[in-house]
């Protein structure tokens, strides 16, 4: 009997702590299925730059130079532990044309969080972004993970959800900027909703993304593409 209480007392929270997980996953599966960027039609000659996990002190003002030198606007998702760091970076983003998003506090996955730890990382970022005096009306969940609770706060925040229908890995560290410039030609086209990173990332994986961005920009410009921030879609 001891045995039996024991293996109960044991399998319980393991299989609670699964399911939990498990909720994570199907909400992160229909939500994804839902994702309304999927269908947008190709045709229109729009690209919409988004970048996630921001802001960095090196990357970010090196990726804000080229946008202003090439007259792109661009959408940010930024990480809110950053932009409390960097402000002038936040303020300058504002000033220079470009849509701040929300992209967490610091990265945590939705579907590992619990209720309470959700709400406080949602709390605290609005609370550092009203701080510095913006008021973010779009959030990309990191990984694009989403669970109920976090669904319910974006509601309760009147944040708008934005995933993306291109993404070339470009955090990863065996990247190099020519493999992102031909993925990037492969996968972009028009109403692409191009996910990014300007922060994070390994072997200085931003860099790279930076560069394959000033070949491509000049090379979509000649093909008459525009760059719009994404809340030209809602």
């Amino acid at each position: 009997m001891l045995k039996i209480l024991f293996e109960v007392f044991i399998l319980l929270p393991f299989c609670a702590a699964l399911l939990y997980v498990l909720v994570g996953l199907v909400t992160t599966s229909w939500f994804r299925a839902k994702n309304p960027f999927k269908n947008l039609p190709s045709s229109p000659k729009t690209i919409y730059l988004t970048f996630d996990d921001g802001m960095n002190a090196v990357y970010t003002p090196q990726l804000l130079d080229l946008l202003k030198a090439h007259d792109v606007s661009a959408s940010f998702f930024v990480l809110a532990s950053t932009a409390t760091q960097h402000p002038e970076l936040l303020l300058r983003m504002k000033n220079e044309g470009h849509l701040v998003g929300l992209h967490s506090y610091d990265h945590h996955n939705q579907i590992l969080q619990t209720p309470f730890q959700l709400k406080k990382d949602f709390d605290k970022s609005m609370r550092c972004f009203e701080q510095l005096g913006i008021r973010p009306d779009y959030y990309r969940p990191p990984w694009g993970h989403v669970r109920p609770t976090g669904l319910w706060l974006c509601k309760a925040y009147q944040l708008k959800i934005v995933l993306w229908n291109a993404i070339v890995q470009d955090w990863q560290a065996d990247t190099t900027a020519e493999i992102l410039c031909d993925k990037l030609t492969r996968k972009v086209h028009g109403n692409a909703v191009v996910c990014l990173h300007d922060g994070r990332g390994k072997n200085e994986a931003p860099a790279k993304t930076i560069k394959a961005l000033a070949t491509m920009i000049p090379k979509w410009k000649e093909e008459r593409y525009t760059f719009e921030t994404v809340d030209g879609l809602y």
